[in-house]
């Protein structure tokens, strides 16, 4: 079994990249092959909107004919069995490249059809993991609940089933003393990545047993 994990945030050692690891952990438990890749470290564009993508009969008919940094990983992620992706969110959304990225996964496979549907191969289980600097409670009251249920109405309908894990006010600084953040208490961000990251940790791991299994 293939898994490959998505890392959307521009930091390789932090929050995001530690839950996507965990969940990697725990696919490895199920004897799964896994991969990640750091959509930062590619050079590539979101969708030109050419639709090549939808012309039938096309050369490029259900597939991004735009051929960059991204075009072999989406051929790898047509190749796997789970798809796993991870962002932070910032200003309400998914990270700018992870924005683009998402615009040429969907998209080829995505159906001009009443109601839309797939043209995607076969069915592979999906888990999209999001850090949040805010807490649950302020996610919800600034709307970042819809952003996040719309990547999973998607995801279910290009690929199947998947999974979602929200990791809330993380620690979001090495040393807070050293950045011009009087809103975040760092007493209070250390003592929760103290308890509470550890535990959506686990949940990641979860999430990789529970998507290869």
């Amino acid at each position: 079994m293939k898994v490959v994990a998505i890392n959307g945030s521009p930091r390789k050692k932090w929050n995001t990249v530690t839950l996507l690891q965990e969940s990697l952990n725990g696919a490895m438990t199920r004897g799964a092959e896994t991969e990640l890749i750091h959509l930062y470290d590619l050079k590539f564009k979101g969708c030109i909107s050419c639709f090549a993508c939808k012309t039938i009969d096309g050369p490029s008919y259900g597939r991004c004919i735009v051929k960059d940094g991204l075009t072999p990983i989406l051929q790898k992620i047509e190749n796997a069995d789970v798809l796993i992706l991870g962002s932070p969110i910032y200003f309400g959304t998914v990270t700018g490249e992870m924005s683009s990225f998402k615009e040429r996964l969907f998209f080829p496979f995505y159906t001009y059809t009443d109601p839309p549907g797939s043209i995607f191969p076969r069915k592979i289980r999906t888990g999209f993991i999001y850090t949040l600097g805010a807490t649950e409670e302020l996610a919800k009251q600034r709307g970042f609940d819809k952003h996040i249920a719309f990547n999973e109405l998607f995801m279910k309908l290009i690929f199947g089933d998947t999974e979602t894990l929200c990791s809330y006010d993380t620690y979001q600084f090495e040393d807070y003393s050293k950045v011009f953040a009087p809103r975040w208490d760092p007493e209070k961000k250390a003592k929760r990545r103290a308890e509470i990251f550890p535990l959506d940790c686990a949940k990641a791991f979860e999430m990789g047993v529970s998507l290869t299994g």
